[in-house]
């Protein structure tokens, strides 16, 4: 154990309830290093909830089932690390080559769908939304982007749109800074036509997912390395449900289908690595391909 969980001890019954109350809810896997994180993030919701001590916050937790402090804590222990156009090679890829050939494949009338899964507080779908307007102004109103996560409490500040100083500065083009945003005191408000493009829900990745269209792109991007194996394995299948037989997943650069579900092929786009479902194998061609009649 780290010097730094000996200094911030959480009770190893405690601990354990964490662990498996956050496994259940977000499919999240606390490995037995992670009694700091516990501790750093559970700290402040205890006290917000008026426990001084963790501890007892936890204990106290323990005597009931379920209730609004049990997804305050599984939402504290989801990570929230996000930024604009983050890992810049996906979105270069998204401008360069996939979007445009969706579009031309498309035609002219045609819709386009975009998925943002785990999308935080927001900065990746109004990263899409921006590069739409800006370089496929004619697709505007003929993109439609679902971003989700698990945690209400950053669907909130992504439904608001309101960056700091710190956030904008974090891969946010200036030029796209000064078009797209409004400066509000110490913040920066995304404007209304880019927030109108996105459309924020609560989702449980592991639970049963609602009825969904088809997509077109799926970005579900530094997520699933917090998951447990069978976790990957069925999300990805749910996901191969609700993409495009030409649709586009894309992942983090340290996340892969290879183990977990041969229905995807890997392709690369530009620096970008991207998966598109298996095309089936092509019917034989011939006889053993024509269907048996009975003889007269």
């Amino acid at each position: 154990m780290s010097a730094i969980a000996d200094a911030l001890p959480v009770d190893p019954a405690a601990f354990e309830y964490v662990c498996r109350l956050v496994m259940d809810r977000s499919g999240i896997c606390l490995g037995p290093d992670k009694q700091y994180l516990v501790h750093l993030r559970i700290t402040p919701v205890a006290r917000a909830a008026g426990f001084p001590d963790l501890n007892e916050y936890l204990a106290r937790l323990r005597q009931y089932p379920s209730g609004p402090q049990h997804t305050a804590v599984v939402e504290a222990m989801t990570t929230n690390e996000t930024s604009f156009f983050r890992d810049i090679a996906p979105f270069e890829a998204l401008r360069q080559q996939v979007l445009p050939e969706l579009i031309r494949v498309r035609g002219q009338h045609g819709r386009l769908r975009i998925w943002c899964a785990a999308s935080s507080t927001g900065q990746e779908p109004y990263s899409l939304a921006m590069m739409i307007r800006h370089y496929f102004p004619q697709m505007c109103d003929r993109v439609e982007i679902l971003a989700t996560d698990i945690a209400q409490s950053v669907l909130s500040v992504a439904r608001a749109g309101r960056f700091s100083q710190f956030e904008v500065n974090r891969g946010l083009p200036a030029p796209m800074l000064v078009k797209y945003f409004t400066q509000e005191g110490s913040e920066w408000q995304i404007q209304e036509p880019i927030r109108r493009m996105v459309d924020f829900r609560p989702l449980n990745l592991i639970a049963d997912w609602p009825q969904m269209p088809p997509f077109d792109i799926v970005l579900i991007r530094n997520v699933m390395i917090y998951f447990a194996h069978d976790a990957k394995k069925a999300i990805l299948q749910k996901i191969r449900r609700v993409l495009n037989g030409d649709g586009y997943l894309f992942l983090g650069t340290s996340e892969t289908t290879m183990g977990l579900d041969d229905s995807y092929h890997r392709t690369t786009c530009g620096k970008a690595v991207c998966y598109q479902p298996q095309k089936p194998p092509a019917t034989p061609v011939g006889p053993a391909s024509r269907p048996i009649r009975a003889a007269a």
